[in-house]
């Protein structure tokens, strides 16, 4: 079940701090706004500059990596993290943040090389993107000489099968499904693993592995994303050998260009340089800091103090989990020294939505209201301004490739009261209450309930909202039965691709954790089930953006936001710039400035 789509909407990777917990999350593909302010720090992006992940070549993906002009070697990189990571095997990493930082040390079949700020995905310890035959049923990967684990073992297909195998295991149902699913032809991961069980079954015989270079994978079904998704973490090499069961989630065995000195759990994560690295295998990452220095547990609001003036290891410390304080940025904009601090850019292919609950909001025309009632002006200053995005029209994000601008019911930022009447008046359910559940973490989302509540009853709804702790509103607001019409969440994809979203979220044989509005077109799911036997990737992503256009007439949800980020970095830190897939600053990509 995607972490980026609302099939996991509970638990998002990664969305705008103000809205939602602040992690990681698969897959957006944008390089984009700092929320539209033009003028968001040095690093930041112009709004719009939202780029789609194309596919490289083979020449692309040898290495040495793209090299920063600027990139200084030695020293050591701090990373102050509010909280340690829930994950580092690679087989149960599902959020965007512990994806890319876990590029310091773990390797895939394919990846993202960054230049400039624009993705493409190129063969990371494979020569190339893949190659596929038999209508997609078929993909075949060719390893890269000279790719070895942090002993000097080369690294074999069998080790990335073996990796492979253990996502159908125990343990790795919070892990990302689409080996076990895709492999098995399987609808889920729990009838996926009746078929296998993991390496505890012996070999998976849809995985061939003729020698030890060669990696063929076997799917039932046309697959026309399998380079994408091989760029997941899942999709990890791990030695039988090296496996220490839950231990290898403390520490797993390095194929990047760092190493694991050292974790302690909830305190710190020290990383020193892979001697057996080779940067001519990598098209993706460099080896520019002797060391990387993780904390945890200081408040984040403590720690962009001393980064914002420098005070004690400040210079050299850079956040990749957390977001600039509210409180910190707009002092922050005033003083171009530390403006200059600022890095902003787009979350990539995550949007920020107003979810409604198709089976309990079941009449169209109130959904319709809804929309026209949603003051999106004023809910967004509530919660921090425009750098928090720009608005949003759309399902899908500009980030996704083949995505197409629409804008079915346009309405003012501010809402349209007048014309949510109209459609008050034209349905054939009255209704005068509705519910509004969100978490009771932060003032801003407290206040922000406060504008629904104004503006709902200027149609004369009564929004009766439902403050809730974070456990309480994951536990319960998904739940299909759960008596509340509304919630703020985030959508978004695994990938910059389009199959991921609807095929993902909007079926209705879904149970409530995948299609949380539970909404329901027989006309939708029968196009669905058509678009699933493409095997072709271009013409599979055009018949479900064309298809997202015939969802959205129902309004199964109220576009809000196209997300936006910004973190900070000490003066000392440079490379500093936000991952345009996965939505954060990439470690792989800083190194200290000499001074």
């Amino acid at each position: 079940m995607p972490r980026f789509s609302t099939r996991t909407a509970a638990l998002p990777a990664l969305a705008t701090a103000a809205v939602m917990l602040m992690c990681s999350c698969s897959a957006g593909a944008g390089s984009g706004g700092a929320g539209g302010e033009k003028d968001g720090g040095a690093n930041a992006v112009k709004s719009g500059q939202r780029l789609t992940a194309t596919l490289g070549t083979a020449e692309d993906s040898r290495g040495p990596a793209p090299a920063d002009p600027d990139a200084q070697s030695g020293g050591t990189v701090r990373i102050a993290n509010l909280n340690d990571y829930s994950h580092l095997d690679p087989q149960k990493i599902y959020a965007g943040e512990s994806y890319s930082t876990s590029l310091l040390w773990g390797r895939q079949l394919t990846q993202y090389q960054v230049v400039d700020g624009k993705p493409k995905l190129v063969g990371d310890l494979a020569t190339d993107t893949g190659q596929s035959s038999d209508g997609g049923r078929t993909w075949t990967y060719h390893l890269k000489d000279g790719i070895a684990w942090e002993d000097g073992q080369p690294i074999t297909a069998e080790h990335v099968k073996y990796g492979i195998e253990r996502t159908f295991g125990p343990g790795f149902e919070l892990g990302p499904t689409y080996w076990p699913e895709w492999l098995t032809g399987s609808e889920d991961r729990t009838a996926a693993v009746k078929k296998y069980g993991g390496p505890k079954d012996g070999d998976l015989k849809a995985i061939e592995t003729p020698d030890d270079k060669t990696i063929v994978f076997h799917f039932p079904e046309p697959q026309s994303d399998v380079p994408y998704m091989a760029a997941q973490s899942s999709s990890s090499p791990v030695r039988k050998d090296k496996d220490t069961g839950t231990d290898y989630d403390v520490k797993p065995f390095a194929t990047g260009p760092y190493r694991i000195a050292e974790h302690k759990q909830n305190q710190s994560l020290t990383l020193e340089r892979n001697p057996h690295w080779k940067p001519e295998t990598d098209s993706i990452r460099h080896q520019y800091p002797d060391r990387f220095e993780f904390t945890f547990g200081k408040k984040i609001l403590n720690t962009a103090q001393e980064v914002f003036n420098s005070r004690g290891a400040g210079a050299d410390t850079v956040s990749t989990k957390n977001e600039v304080p509210p409180e910190l940025y707009a002092e922050a904009q005033r003083d171009p020294k530390k403006k200059d601090l600022l890095v902003a850019g787009s979350q990539g292919a995550y949007t920020e939505d107003l979810y409604i609950k198709n089976s309990r909001v079941t009449d169209p025309e109130v959904r319709k209201a809804i929309h026209y009632l949603f003051p999106r002006e004023q809910a967004r200053q509530v919660l921090g301004g425009p750098r928090l995005g720009d608005f949003a029209t759309t399902l899908s994000s500009p980030a996704v490739v083949g995505w197409k601008k629409y804008d079915l019911y346009p309405v003012a930022p501010s809402g349209d009261i007048e014309k949510a009447k109209e459609h008050l008046a034209k349905a054939k359910d009255k209704v005068t209450t509705l519910t509004y559940a969100y978490e009771s973490d932060a003032p801003e989302k407290d206040r922000l309930a406060q504008v629904l509540v104004d503006a709902f009853a200027k149609a004369g709804i009564k929004l009766v909202t439902k403050p809730m702790d974070k456990a309480a509103f994951n536990d319960q607001v998904f739940r299909g039965d759960a008596p509340y019409d509304l919630w703020i969440s985030t959508n978004s994809v695994d990938w910059p691709t389009p199959s991921t979203l609807l095929p993902d979220s909007y079926h209705s044989k879904l149970d409530a954790l995948a299609n949380s509005t539970r909404y329901s077109n027989p006309q939708v799911d029968k196009e669905l089930e058509r678009i699933a036997t493409i095997g072709d990737a271009q013409q599979k992503a055009a018949a479900l953006i064309d298809l997202e256009q015939v969802v959205m007439k129902d309004v199964p949800v109220v576009p809000f936001l196209y997300t936006s980020v910004t973190q900070f970095r000490g003066k000392n830190i440079g490379g500093a710039a936000i991952h345009p897939i996965y939505g954060s600053i990439a470690a792989a990509g800083l190194y200290v400035k000499k001074s």
